[in-house]
């Protein structure tokens, strides 16, 4: 029956019937429910791991022992994962290997714009990239017969617009493949120079038989129309391309992006008498049409930033705009802001009240950065604010030691942050690392890590105890402190970075979203008590306001954390 998906559950219900046997992912936005959905399959083994890179290994290792195996990312993942994803390229698979990359194209919850195809390219693994749900379906299955026919990882790069729109999926039933058995080949497999300089030859000779593949495969497909035009595209621009074109242009649609045709791209050239190029991000197929000595519109058109609309597509190239509505009033705007209770809040009041230097790390908390708190300075990958802080304190001394702090999160810390304490704890920095433990991984919708104690299906699992950790690593100062307790958090903090030592101080109070947290009642305003001061206003709670020189409590969102109490000297905020 046929049923509407989202492309990230299309996806995996693509891996599913597939015969898909292992599932192994780090969640981030916007390929986070392609495991999340493959994992209410019980015939599937699903994980989230501590990262891509053990991800991408895990996936590699149920390859090896001959079963269909699967790892997901997003873009800025795929390069943790780059270490295994180029010399897997060498070994190829025994099992197939399936490995999905989701692009961000407009930031919508990313830290750069990066386009994943430039990994593919560099890898010489073939990529596919499906333009709706349905061929997201279609192409998680066929992509396992084409990493096992050609000896070779297959990734699928989805994009915001493919993960997270619907489209029409007519699922099947699951197909499980007879496991290959796994045979012991130590030219193959290890990839020790010697070995290696005899795999290079192999994966050229691949990518050769792949560009010839892709000259006929159902990956790429003519669509002819008006010859006056044709556009040669991918993923979501090929459906802006229909909607704004129809059969005013002719369409080469591309899902083979890596390696790229050359003999189709010249024929449907051949047949039309302008050629535009349609791509979000970089001009990797108008370059490829260019090497192949083809005169195209492309990139000194449209633009290398962002992502593209019907409308965009329209005006750059040409057409006239179809008429619409516009709303005859600005909206105000809705900055992302902590959610009410966030335990992080108090925290980074703190830091902000003493003026600390704060280098930040990705996660929800990274809105400590948004006013009027304003207490994250730097902000660059995964695991950085411990290994910057080492450097800014090795590079600056006293002058910063006892003013700077490194904040990260704990599915953050176990994701990349133990190697740059480790490097604290060995070459010895006078830093203060900051673990905020919120109990669950936030900003991409509560996913269990190693610190939580829970698997992804919810069950009972090994659980590390972060205390003990930072203890073993060499750090003899490990505080923990509850973040809704504005004095303590001020008194452990100074006490810490005044200390002649590297300290870490764990931040622990699980995520105020989180089902099993039992909140209090909201608090009420005593106006007679309230003198206008806004001194709650410092903590950019979302649940206050100030109406008529008076604080307004919102009822809806305030979850009685008392943080906001603290602050007021006229108890004009009360349980």
């Amino acid at each position: 029956m046929k049923q509407l998906m989202l492309g990230n559950k299309a996806l995996a219900r693509g891996l599913y019937e597939a015969g898909c046997s292992v599932v192994s992912s780090y969640p981030g936005t916007p390929s986070t429910e392609v495991t999340e959905e493959a994992a209410k399959y019980d015939e599937i083994y699903c994980e989230w791991a501590p990262n891509e890179k053990v991800a991408m290994e895990v996936a590699f290792g149920a390859s090896l022992a001959g079963k269909r195996s699967f790892c997901g990312m997003k873009h800025v993942g795929l390069n943790v994962a780059a270490d295994p994803l180029f010399t897997c390229s060498y070994t190829g698979v025994n099992g197939g290997m399936v490995i999905c990359v989701a692009d961000d194209p407009g930031m919508h919850s990313s830290q750069n714009e990066q386009d994943s195809r430039h990994h593919a390219i560099a890898s010489k693994i073939p990529m596919l990239e499906p333009s709706d749900s349905r061929e997201a379906y279609e192409f998680a299955k066929k992509a396992f017969e084409l990493s096992e026919e050609f000896d070779t990882p297959v990734i699928i790069k989805m994009c915001t617009r493919v993960a997270h729109s619907q489209s029409i999926v007519e699922p099947g039933e699951r197909v499980v493949p007879e496991t290959i058995p796994y045979e012991k080949n130590i030219a193959k497999y290890v990839m020790m120079p010697g070995n290696a300089i005899r795999r290079h030859p192999v994966v050229e000779e691949r990518t050769r038989k792949l560009i010839e593949y892709g000259n006929h495969c159902d990956f790429n497909r003519v669509e002819m129309a008006d010859t006056k035009l044709g556009i040669i595209t991918s993923s979501t621009c090929y459906q802006y391309a229909k909607e704004v074109f129809g059969e005013q242009a002719s369409i080469l649609k591309i899902g083979l992006v890596n390696p790229l045709p050359d003999q189709l791209i010249l024929d449907f050239a051949a047949k039309v008498e302008k050629l535009a190029i349609i791509e979000e991000l970089d001009p990797i197929l108008e370059n490829h049409c260019k090497e192949l000595g083809l005169t195209v519109t492309g990139k000194d058109t449209l633009p290398m930033e962002g992502e593209f609309s019907q409308n965009l597509i329209a005006e750059k190239l040409g057409v006239e705009i179809p008429a619409h509505k516009e709303l005859g009033e600005t909206l105000p705007g809705r900055p992302p802001v902590m959610c009410a209770g966030c335990p992080h809040r108090g925290l980074f009041y703190t830091l902000s009240k003493n003026k600390c230097t704060v280098l930040g790390d990705i996660g929800c908390y990274t809105l400590g950065a948004v006013a009027p708190l304003s207490a994250m300075e730097m902000t660059l990958c995964m695991g950085a604010s411990i290994s910057s802080i080492h450097g800014f304190n090795k590079a600056l001394g006293k002058e910063s030691e006892g003013k700077t702090v490194a904040v990260i999160g704990d599915s953050t810390f176990m994701h990349s942050g133990m190697t740059g304490l480790a490097n604290i704890a060995y070459n010895q920095s006078n830093s203060t690392v900051i673990i905020l433990d919120n109990s669950i991984t936030g900003m991409t919708g509560h996913q269990q890590n190693p610190t939580t104690g829970y698997n992804i299906k919810g069950d009972p699992a090994g659980k590390i105890d972060l205390e003990s950790l930072c203890r073993s690593m060499g750090f003899n100062r490990v505080r923990v402190v509850d973040p809704y307790d504005l004095a303590a958090c001020d008194t452990v903090i100074k006490e810490e970075l005044a200390a002649e030592e590297p300290s870490v101080i764990i931040s622990r109070r699980p995520c105020a979203l989180l089902k099993y947290v039992k909140h209090n009642p909201p608090l009420k305003v005593e106006k007679e008590n309230c003198v206008g001061c806004k001194s709650c206003m410092r903590l950019g709670c979302p649940a206050i306001s100030i109406k008529d020189k008076k604080a307004v409590i919102d009822t809806t969102l305030c979850v009685g954390c008392g943080v906001c109490q603290q602050l007021c000297k006229f108890d004009a905020l009360q349980a």
